[in-house]
Order: C-alpha cells, then sequence, then structure tokens
C-alpha cells in the first residue's frame, strides 16, 4: 500500500487514539440526572495505557472534558491526521440512551429510537458517529470498543432496576424526559447530519450498537472508505455492566489482551471476550467498510 503525505517523509503507519471515560455527566443537560458510574474513567486510562503501549498517541476526555465539542473534534482532528494505512482506535466508556428519531422512514407503530453516547454536556446520537466515523480516509484502519448500552430494542430489554450491579444505560424515564426538554435541539441535528450526507429520509438506527452494511447505514453514506470494526460491551437487548475498577466489558478485553501476550485476530479477541463474560452481557462484533483485511490483524497494531 502506498502512502501519502506523512510529516516525515518515512510513510510508515501511524496511530492515534481516543479514550473518553464518563463517571457522570451534567445535572444541566440532563434535567437534574447525573448518572453516576464508578468505573468507566478507570476505563479510558486503562485503555489509554494500552494503546500507548502499542506505540499509539492516545488522547483522553474524561468526564467534565467529555463534551460534545471536544469529542467532535477530537474525532475530525483524527480524520484529517490520518490517511491509509493508518490505525485509530476509539473507546467509550459511560452511559447509553435513546433520543427518537425524526429522520427515518419509519411505521408509526415501530416506536424508532436513535441510539447515544451520553457525553458530559449532551448526548452523541448514532447518526453522528457513523457520519463522523465516514470522515476518515479510504483504508485508514479504525476500531471502535464501545462499553455502554445501546439497547435498540428498549422494549425488550429488562428494567434495570431488575438486573444486578450498576448498568450502563441511561434509565428510560430519564431519556425521555432529557429528550423531551431538549427535543428542538436532537431533532435539528438528526436533520443537520442528514443535509451534511447528501441523504434524505434515513434511520441509521443502533448504528453505535449495529454497525453493520445495510440499507439504511449505506443511505447515509454510500461510499464508506474507512475499515471499521465495532465491538460493543453488549447486544441490543442487554445491559453492560460496571464495576469497581472497570467495567465488565473493558475489564475481560484487559484480561484477554494480558499487558500484550494476546495472540490472534479481532474475531479472536471478541470471542475470549465474550466467552468470558456471563450470558446476560454478550458482546457483538461488526464491521464496516473494507475491514476484511482488517479484521485479520492483531488488534491495536499499527
Amino acid at each position: 500500500m502506498t502512502k501519502k503525505g506523512k510529516a516525515d517523509g518515512s510513510g510508515a503507519p501511524r496511530g492515534l487514539s481516543l479514550h473518553i471515560g464518563i463517571n457522570e455527566v451534567s445535572a444541566d443537560a440532563y434535567e437534574g440526572w447525573t448518572g453516576p458510574l464508578a468505573a468507566c474513567e478507570a476505563d479510558a486510562h486503562d485503555m489509554a495505557a494500552l494503546a500507548s503501549a502499542r506505540g499509539l498517541k492516545a488522547t483522553q476526555l474524561i468526564t467534565i472534558k467529555a463534551t460534545r465539542r471536544n469529542v467532535l473534534r477530537a474525532l475530525r482532528a483524527a480524520a484529517k491526521a490520518l490517511v491509509a494505512g493508518d490505525l485509530f482506535v476509539l473507546t467509550f466508556s459511560g452511559h447509553g440512551g435513546q433520543v427518537d428519531d425524526v429522520t427515518g422512514d419509519e411505521d408509526e407503530q415501530d416506536d424508532k429510537l436513535d441510539e447515544t453516547w451520553c457525553l458530559y454536556d449532551g448526548q452523541l446520537i448514532d447518526d453522528e458517529l457513523y457520519l463522523e466515523l465516514s470522515r476518515f480516509a479510504q483504508d485508514v484502519r479504525v476500531l471502535v470498543l464501545s462499553d455502554s448500552c445501546h439497547s435498540g430494542t428498549v422494549t425488550r430489554a429488562p428494567d434495570p432496576a431488575l438486573v444486578n450491579g450498576r448498568p450502563r444505560q441511561m434509565p428510560r424515564d430519564i431519556a425521555r424526559r432529557v429528550y423531551q426538554a431538549h427535543r428542538a435541539f436532537y431533532d435539528e441535528l438528526q436533520r443537520d447530519v442528514a443535509k451534511a450526507a447528501g441523504a434524505a429520509s434515513v434511520d441509521p438506527d443502533t448504528a453505535l450498537a449495529n454497525v453493520a452494511v445495510s440499507q439504511r447505514l449505506t443511505a447515509i453514506v454510500k461510499d464508506f472508505k474507512p475499515a471499521v470494526i465495532l465491538i460493543s460491551g453488549c447486544q441490543d437487548n442487554q445491559f453492560s455492566m460496571d464495576g469497581d475498577h472497570n467495567g465488565a466489558f473493558t475489564g475481560q478485553l484487559l484480561r484477554v489482551w494480558n499487558d500484550g501476550r494476546f495472540k490472534g485476530n479481532h474475531a479472536r479477541l471478541h470471542a475470549l471476550v465474550r466467552a468470558g463474560l456471563p450470558a446476560t452481557q454478550s458482546p457483538n462484533l461488526f464491521t464496516l467498510g473494507p475491514a476484511a483485511e482488517f479484521l485479520q490483524q492483531t488488534p491495536f497494531t499499527i
């Protein structure tokens, strides 16, 4: 693969990473709810240490620094800096949420929801993440690790109060209250994304937890150039659980990685992480773009 545009002229691949860990959110942005969690900041620190040990230049956005502006700015900076063959690792540890989808062709009885990451001062909608990932250049490799809940089929999910431990899911009543209070903002965000992508009436429902090639996703970006792998913390009708030091997903991933002693590709990493978690939390693996070769590589390899 021919490399272009390297600042040092070496042509060697480079790696950047962004690690987001949010132990609580702003009450002002979430109608009085702060969603306290215990292990998200530690997840970000530990994943940044892993990335740094592999030669990536790691950036952390922790709790109050993990704002919509800072996250979007960091994603766009990475997309601008990286070229074919480079690696970008994005990890998120925090609450997942939902807002009503307003851009999709949905049956009124379907109750479609767009999935979100709960950033400190507001939610990042799945539409936005998908569009930001599409900004990366041809053949940039992107690995996304999401330790949060993204229950698109929320009506089939158990009530968080009935789950042992701390689920990383914004409670349904809070999600509804936040959306209603900030409806104009979130609805306009979705319309802006659809307009920026040159697509009308699109619905990338559950894109965070289900980044797979589909008619709805490709309606936003028809020519998706980077190679993207997403390993999410759970199925779309489950909860990712918090812990005392690490979240269940991140903790198991770190155990499998074993300070770099892990041998295998992304699929094996996913399989071993999944095997070490209970049936109530089964991580998913999805790909988008030309990711077949990327899947066969050892994770975190520049």
